[in-house]
């Protein structure tokens, strides 16, 4: 890998002279930027930055100029389930005329026809389809992603959806984090009480033993598991090496957030659905909250009260919930600004929400998130644009130009 610099950076932004955690509260507000800057890139890593008039003499040969653009840290997107075989936008079409989640799922529909389909494709023919929608997210500044398995529901298929994961992070230069969601719904032909068995006495052992997983997640909402269920399946992923994580309060109030706390997961994901109880829980834990707008905007679900929490003096991630049936985009950029619109995050706080937030949601913040020296050189840069408000301004609009990943420029389509 070349040695680089980039100059007359209208904007460095996150820049963090000391590694923090996280950002919470009043502190989300808060979104360091350089003005007319350089930033230099060696053997993958940011080795300096600066002001323009500070720019060392002795330079990389290879140079960007990005006068009038921005340079930003890459988005970690902390939960997606980017691995499935087929889209459901017929499933769509029946929500737009009225049906609901019982009428699709009675006809099929679901979870369960994310199973079916993955079930029947080979697991090359899995990572050829993946591929595609790792580029399309790479392309619009991702550059750290969480990876779910849980349209699966066999062990041998709950396997092939991690060994695909697994194979995106040694074939692309994304960083990948992979997570086990084998309880992620009950297959038609098993009870719960059977399938839970089988999760728990045969998926958790085999996805321990081919080292696939490095969290273990389980989706405990009303019709599917229960808290209790979720404590015993996510205790048992603990103890095989996995750490929790937890799909958590989206259409009820499951039980899901006070689970998290008790046992000490990364994150609790979704929150639609959040009262003031769980509120006050989450303010004595380091468990980092996570909303999915993209799900939220997608299903017609009110969206997790953002304002709440931060004046709470709560931290809050933002990631894409990349999937089929209920938020199928990565796009990031469109995260931000949903969170923005819908969820009244000021541009600041949404920008640290998909970075140093959910770097810290995927144990990434010694590494991503940020621009700090010796941190991996995950970046991207701008198109001209005239601040950085006005990405989430301009929702749906391409601004990324330019992609750097472990210090490699991306070859953009």
């Amino acid at each position: 890998m070349a040695d680089l610099l980039i100059q007359n950076i209208k904007g460095l932004v996150q820049i963090r002279e000391q590694a923090v955690n996280f950002v919470a509260g009043s502190a989300m507000a808060e979104l360091p930027i350089l003005s007319n800057a350089f930033i230099i890139i060696k053997d993958g890593l940011i080795a300096e930055f600066g002001a323009m008039e500070r720019l060392p003499s002795a330079l990389p040969s290879e140079v960007i100029d990005a006068s009038g653009k921005f340079v930003f840290p890459s988005f970690v997107d902390s939960h997606t389930h980017l691995v499935f075989a087929s889209s459901r936008e017929e499933e769509f079409v029946m929500k737009i005329r009225g049906a609901t989640y019982a009428d699709i799922a009675a006809k099929g529909g679901g979870i369960l026809n994310s199973a079916k389909k993955l079930q029947q494709a080979s697991e090359d023919e899995l990572f050829e389809k993946s591929m595609e929608r790792v580029n399309e997210i790479i392309h619009t500044g991702t550059g750290a992603v969480e990876i779910k398995s849980g349209y699966g529901l066999t062990t041998n298929d709950e396997l092939k959806m991690l060994r695909v994961a697994r194979k995106i992070g040694r074939q692309t230069p994304l960083t990948v984090k992979t997570t086990f969601l084998g309880a992620h719904a009950v297959p038609a032909e098993m009870t719960k009480e059977a399938y839970i068995e089988l999760v728990i006495q045969e998926m958790i052992p085999a996805v321990a033993e081919e080292q696939l997983a490095d969290y273990i997640d389980v989706f405990c909402e009303e019709g599917f598991f229960s808290a209790d269920e979720a404590m015993r399946i996510l205790l048992t992923g603990r103890h095989y090496g996995m750490k929790p994580r937890l799909h958590a309060n989206q259409l009820h109030r499951s039980g899901g957030v006070q689970v998290g706390v008790k046992l000490g997961a990364l994150s609790v994901d979704h929150l639609e659905n959040i009262g003031e109880e769980e509120i006050q829980l989450l303010q004595g834990s380091a468990v980092m909250p996570t909303a999915l707008p993209g799900a939220a905007f997608f299903l017609g679900l009110p969206f997790p009260p953002a304002r709440k929490m931060i004046d709470a003096g709560l931290p809050l991630a933002i990631a894409s919930d990349y999937n089929p049936g209920s938020s199928p985009s990565g796009n990031m950029p469109l995260m931000v600004s949903l969170a923005c619109i819908k969820m009244k995050m000021t541009p600041e706080e949404a920008l640290n929400a998909a970075t140093i937030n959910s770097a810290y949601a995927l144990e990434l913040q010694d590494d991503l998130g940020t621009i700090t020296r010796g941190k991996t050189a995950n970046l991207f840069i701008t198109k001209a644009i005239p601040s950085v408000a006005y990405m989430p301004y301009a929702y749906g609009s391409d601004v990324v130009e330019t992609v750097i990943l472990k210090g490699d420029v991306v070859e953009m389509d």
